[in-house]
This record gives C-alpha cells, structure tokens and sequence, in this order.
C-alpha cells in the first residue's frame, strides 16, 4: 500500500491535514471516503497545515474534518496552502 502523507476525515472535506512537511511539486497521497487520492502540492506545506484538495472559491466555506472551520478570502486552487492568509474564522476570534 502506498504512504499516506495526510489525512481526511469526511468526503465532504475540501482541505486534508498533511502529517508530514511537504516540498512543493510533490504527490501527496490521502484516503477519501475509502478511495486513495494523490494531489500534487503547488508550494510547501507545513506539517499539520492544511492542503487543498478541490478548488476552493473566494467566499467558499472551508471544510476540515467534517466541520466548518472557516471561508476562503480568496480563490485557492488544488494543491494550495490553505492557512491565515487565504482562510478566515467564521467563527467569534474569542478575544473581544
């Protein structure tokens, strides 16, 4: 079985979680809803950030385990980093 480099948890997802640092221009694989995906990354991925794994529109909820973590701030394209500078919380930022 080929190495799994990130994790998703629910096929409605739009991002994975990588579970290792990860060069630009390289395949990552992952699971989606039992199926084996591999994703090209456009640029480097941090550990434990998150990847795009669709094309995320301007304005577009952003899905991660299942769950609404947020909305894109601009268009992120497959293989993206999707982290604070293209991801706001739709959610309270807590220290107001």
């Amino acid at each position: 079985m080929a190495r799994l480099q990130a994790i998703v948890m629910k096929p409605k997802d739009n991002v994975c979680t990588v579970v290792e640092a990860i060069p630009a221009g390289v395949e990552v694989g992952m699971e989606v809803g039992g199926e084996v995906i591999r994703i090209k990354s456009a640029e480097a991925i941090p550990v434990g950030h998150k990847l795009a794994i669709r094309d995320i529109g301007q304005g577009e909820i952003i899905m991660k385990y299942g769950e609404v973590i947020g909305r894109a701030t601009k268009n992120i394209s497959v293989g993206q980093h999707v982290h604070v500078h293209n991801l706001e919380s739709c959610r309270g930022r807590g220290d107001r």
